[in-house]
């Protein structure tokens, strides 16, 4: 497991002797892996759907699953990740970097539930680069790769197609018909969710109920299977 120096920004050859990494470590970093896996294991999940980034955690919940089942007996599936093709969309203000809820500016990310307008402004302002046509080189050109990745996984276009169609246009262009297609399949789930939001009927109450207790059975099921052949 590594992934904590990424977490921390610290360089790959940080080890846990370095003072700039004691200074920055929290228990939450060592014990999140930990509690995934056991939210994972105690359902003997099969497949979960995970980020590129997830995939660490859910190869440490693979270890410790056939560690259990080569030391006592078979009981828990050794659980495999579903990756979405658009696995990493970047940020519209730090291409570089992830799009992420937590980061300051709310500009770089689209949410679920944005507005057309609000998807628009913020793909209009998406920080791109100066240089002029539209070509695919997510090095040299992180920006402008980056809108043409998540126009392509909505199109199902590759990227250098897309670029070819807009070599001869300028930017404007490109963010316009990406705006229009992300506003677009957003719509119904941005309609679904204010529909849930402003139900009166207790609706979104009832689910997570029945879902607790789904899942407090699939639980005592798994953990009565650990306890026989623990011998506890």
């Amino acid at each position: 497991m590594t992934q904590w120096k990424s977490k921390l920004q610290l360089p790959e050859d940080t080890s846990l002797e370095h003072s700039a990494a004691r200074s920055k470590l929290r228990l939450g970093l060592f014990s999140y892996p930990v509690l995934q896996a056991a939210d994972i294991l105690v359902h003997r999940a099969t497949h979960v759907p995970v980020g590129e980034d997830q995939r660490q955690h859910l190869e440490f919940s693979r270890y410790t699953a056939n560690s259990f089942n080569h030391i006592y007996s078979h009981i828990f599936p050794a659980p495999e990740a579903l990756i979405s093709p658009a696995k990493r969309v970047m940020s519209l203000k730090e291409p570089t970097l992830k799009m992420s809820k937590s980061h300051a500016d709310q500009r770089s990310r689209i949410l679920l539930t944005d507005a057309p307008e609000s998807i628009h402004s913020k793909i209009k302002s998406a920080l791109t680069d100066s240089e002029i046509g539209v070509t695919y080189d997510p090095v040299r050109r992180p920006g402008v790769s980056n809108l043409l990745e998540i126009l392509s996984h909505l199109e199902g276009i590759s990227c250098n197609e897309l670029a070819t169609e807009h070599q001869s246009a300028n930017l404007r262009v490109l963010k316009e018909r990406l705006a229009d297609r992300v506003s677009n399949h957003l719509q119904p789930i941005r309609e679904k969710y204010h529909s849930l939001m402003g139900d009166e009927t207790d609706y979104l109450d009832h689910v997570a109920e029945q879902g607790a207790r789904t899942a407090k059975t699939s639980a005592e099921l798994t953990m009565q299977q650990v306890r026989e052949v623990l011998g506890l």
